[in-house]
């Protein structure tokens, strides 16, 4: 892989149309490097991002809101809060967006109030995420490959398809945050799908909701379907309802940074296979 010079500085390295044998189409993908990359003695954990476009530049996010990750690593890099990540964009393809996030074939409304049918391709996207763009990521960049130092993040029904992530792919992804995650989907199959689980996948997972968005009552409920298959709150799951917080872009951002220390604290990764 090409190693430069380590910068003093982060960078944001864009990748056009990343082409999917197993969806059949392209997109592209953001990769955050940051300050000091280029040291081949050290390499980075991955954080993957579905809904790439709004994660670090809001000239592509959704009405000009992006949630700024790329500022919030670098002040917890700098504040020596966590481990220096490389950080993937996942842009997402548009109106396909619900047909590759949802994990079963349902039915949601447009924003244009029209009902739509979903396809349910979600399994088939986390295939696409761990066996097509992590292998492309690992070859071109100073990453720790393992499922320990791999997390992948979401919010609404990017959360969800987080979720699904870790539950389809546990021995690549070990470690899903789930913001504002769509569990109302398909009559909440998540509830059923992680319910009957025989036994509990090696994963850590990061739920949380605003107290002012539509359902969120039912996120507890969900907390306690995960506790009751073995997850233990404040240990590999970590919950929070936050007061007053409203489903949208700004209101990830402001919580970006805690999940980040979640994912990359110091203290988290002590231990963690290399």
């Amino acid at each position: 892989m090409p190693v430069r010079r380590p910068s003093r500085t982060a960078s944001l390295r864009l990748h056009r149309r990343f082409h999917s044998r197993i969806l059949r189409n392209c997109r592209d993908v953001a990769v955050w490097l940051p300050p000091g990359y280029g040291d081949p003695r050290r390499r980075h954990p991955v954080v993957y991002f579905h809904d790439g476009q709004n994660i670090f530049d809001p000239l592509t996010s959704f009405l000009g809101q992006a949630w700024h990750a790329g500022e919030r690593a670098e002040e917890l890099i700098r504040a020596r809060a966590i481990v220096p990540p490389v950080m993937v964009g996942i842009y997402n393809t548009g109106f396909n967006r619900m047909n590759e996030y949802a994990p079963t074939r349902g039915e949601f409304t447009g924003w244009d109030g029209e009902k739509c049918r979903s396809t349910g391709d979600g399994k088939r996207y986390a295939k696409f995420a761990a066996t097509e763009l992590k292998p492309f990521i690992d070859a071109r960049y100073l990453t720790r490959s393992g499922p320990r130092d791999t997390s992948v993040v979401g919010s609404s029904m990017g959360g969800l398809i987080a979720l699904y992530c870790a539950l389809w792919q546990p021995r690549v992804f070990g470690a899903a945050a789930a913001l504002s995650p769509s569990v109302w989907w398909d009559d909440r199959a998540v509830f059923r799908d992680f319910g009957r689980l025989p036994r509990k996948p090696d994963v850590r997972l990061w739920l949380d909701m605003g107290t002012a968005e539509p359902g969120w009552e039912a996120l507890p409920l969900y907390r306690d379907v995960l506790v009751g298959r073995g997850w233990a709150q404040g240990g590999d799951l970590e919950y929070r309802e936050v007061a007053g917080a409203e489903h949208n872009e700004a209101a990830w951002a402001a919580r970006i940074g805690d999940v980040l220390r979640w994912l990359l604290g110091r203290e988290s990764v002590v231990g963690r296979d290399r």
